[in-house]
């Protein structure tokens, strides 16, 4: 049988000097029981797959509002993929695939309904501001108490803003992040008619490549060319300029003025409506007294939780007048 301890002896023999060993964990923040099978990071892997936080990302947006059709991404879908390019990334690099895939699958947990746009909601009714990684990491630790271990929580907390994860695993999902959404959000806005291939600049697809697959094989390959043997995640300076174009690209073509994301306007009136009742009615989610800063942090939470379709069937339950019914 495998053991633990020998899966670590095995990742101090072959991982690169740079990679996060598992035995060298910084640990958790409250001690506990040593698994004999499952390192710490695949425990925390687990951890995050079996969580509530993690089965609602199927149903929460990841860009367009409740797309009519199966194949757009969701939250889950954009996990994953990011997941799995972070994970070809550390492998070819010698790294730890555990820890990577780890904070993968836990990056984008406190993630909002409705995508950026209820976290633009959020953050101008709360007094405190709103940001969906500082959620992810209220999740793991509060919400859901996973308790899980130093390296993975900072790799959630620092997957976006400016600060750098403390491994090179955690930069991995940074970058890896930005390159599954640039991509499927292309891919996603082609299908939606928003725009087309010959919409992109030529010169990125020159330099990134016509297909999807293309693109993400362009990135990913530069990745590990361009960080093998050093001690941070690094790209080419032509690919990270085409990259940081083909994004902007995106955002002044599909992120800001689409006709996919003229609802999103009507998304943060919801969510905002759906805050200012629940401070009104906080009974209706917790029990007791609580301090007004306990009160909005609570309504965060719980709106934070919601699916799409559960902010929408509760803000029809709970804002919209309900019919009068004839008596027969």
């Amino acid at each position: 049988m495998l053991r633990r301890i020998d899966i670590e002896e095995r990742e101090a023999r072959i991982l690169s000097a740079y990679a996060c060993l598992s035995r060298d964990s910084k640990g958790r923040q409250r001690e506990d029981k040593l698994c004999d099978i499952r390192t710490i990071f695949q425990q925390d892997r687990d951890r995050i797959i079996h969580s509530k936080a993690f089965r609602r990302l199927k149903h929460k947006t990841q860009v367009f509002l409740i797309p009519e059709g199966d194949h757009y991404r969701t939250r889950l879908t954009h996990t994953l993929e990011v997941a799995q390019i972070a994970r070809t990334i550390a492998r070819a690099l010698v790294l730890n695939e555990d820890l990577t895939e780890a904070i993968a699958l836990g990056h984008d947990l406190g993630h909002t309904p409705f995508g950026h746009a209820g976290e633009k909601a959020l953050n101008e009714v709360c007094k405190a501001g709103f940001k969906h990684n500082e959620q992810s990491l209220r999740v793991v630790d509060i919400i859901e108490d996973l308790n899980l271990s130093y390296e993975v929580r900072d790799g959630i907390l620092n997957h976006t803003g400016q600060q750098a994860p403390a491994t090179l695993e955690g930069q991995i999902v940074k970058i890896a992040d930005r390159i599954a959404y640039i991509n499927h959000d292309i891919d996603d806005a082609i299908r939606a008619g928003i725009i087309s291939l010959k919409d992109i600049p030529a010169h990125l697809l020159d330099i990134l490549g016509e297909t999807h697959s293309d693109r993400v094989d362009r990135m990913v390959r530069d990745i590990i060319e361009n960080s093998w043997g050093k001690d941070r995640i690094e790209r080419s300076p032509e690919v990270e300029k085409a990259t940081e174009e083909l994004r902007a690209f995106l955002y002044e073509n599909v992120y800001i003025d689409s006709l996919a994301k003229k609802e999103e306007d009507k998304a943060i009136k919801l969510v905002k409506s759906l805050f200012e009742y629940y401070m009104e009615n906080p009974a209706e989610i917790t029990f007791g007294e609580c301090s007004p800063a306990e009160r909005e942090q609570l309504v965060v939470d719980y709106i934070a939780g919601m699916t799409d379709t559960y902010a929408v069937n509760k803000w029809k339950e709970l804002i919209l007048p309900l019919p009068w019914k004839e008596s027969i």
